[in-house]
């Protein structure tokens, strides 16, 4: 098989692969696919190349350069760099693929990414399942699959992969504080099975050795817990504002004034007082590894 050919049949095989479909409800993600596969239109006819010789120069088949085109499919990355090339976009084409990448990923996903990602402080404490941060992509596949009802399989892959998405934030520089609180039946329950749960508490071993990262774990035993009305989180951002959100306060919805983040901001304090300390929780995890 020649070259052209290995590529053609990767992208024919890739036609179909899920997780680069289009969302009809996410408005604006819908719009940017389809202003982005306008563009490609209009350098393809610019070139004077025909939609089956343009998806054979750049190794896909003619059905998905319509698909994309048409703002009916999310173009790959490696697709809008042939295309850039091809065509000769000069990186025109090629510079969409960081936002064709986000795009693929549920609307809420990207916000709270883009959240995220502005933080320069993160503040969280999880009472059923490990933050989102934290998660191995195998730990969160298996929380994915036991959701009910059902995820599809292609809707499932694609939620791991905005999560996994996400913790880019560990590598940021300058690096935001991270500041974890998880309770010790999140450490215990073999989500996924047993080594699942072993390479999860490896991961967080690793992640706790980061200098901007303290992980502190609630033990079952603790007797008074100021965090029994459910998870919260705080964002805090660079020009001194903040995003909170409890479920046991204001309803559970998002709130951004600063008497109502004060209110879980102290409620984290006292939690993060109660759980053990960043030393404790590191052997305490440790143990655990040790028993699983």
């Amino acid at each position: 098989m020649s070259v052209d050919e290995a590529g053609t049949a990767r992208g024919n095989a890739g036609a179909d692969e899920p997780g680069w479909e289009v969302d009809p409800d996410d408005e604006s993600g819908s719009a940017l696919v389809a202003s982005v596969g306008r563009q490609i239109k209009a350098w393809r006819e610019s070139a004077g190349m025909r939609a089956g010789e343009f998806g054979a120069a750049i190794g896909y088949g003619e059905d998905l350069v319509f698909k994309v085109e048409g703002g009916r499919r999310i173009p790959r990355p490696e697709f809008l760099d042939r295309a850039d090339e091809v065509l000769g976009a000069g990186g025109k084409l090629a510079m969409f693929k960081k936002e064709m990448a986000e795009v693929r990923y549920p609307k809420k996903v990207r916000e709270l990414a883009k959240l995220e990602a502005q933080a320069v402080e993160l503040l969280a404490y999880g009472d059923h399942n490990l933050h989102g941060l934290l998660q191995t992509a195998e730990y969160a596949r298996a929380l994915f699959e036991m959701r009910l009802p059902a995820y599809e399989p292609e809707a499932v892959e694609q939620a791991v992969a905005a999560r996994v998405a996400r913790q880019t934030i560990f590598e940021r520089s300058p690096s935001p504080a991270l500041s974890f609180v998880q309770e010790e039946a999140t450490l215990r329950r073999p989500l996924g099975g047993t080594m699942v749960l072993r390479r999860q508490l490896e991961h967080l071993l690793s992640l706790s050795q980061l200098r901007q990262v303290a992980i502190q774990v609630m033990p079952t035993s603790c007797e008074e817990h100021a965090g029994m009305q459910g998870e919260t989180q705080v964002l805090k951002f660079k020009d001194g504002t903040a995003l909170g959100r409890s479920e046991g306060a204001f309803n559970g919805r998002a709130v951004s004034d600063p008497k109502q983040l004060r209110i879980l901001e102290l409620r984290y304090g006292m939690i993060r007082a109660q759980a053990l300390t960043p030393r404790e929780s590191l052997a305490f995890i440790e143990h655990l590894l040790g028993e699983t």
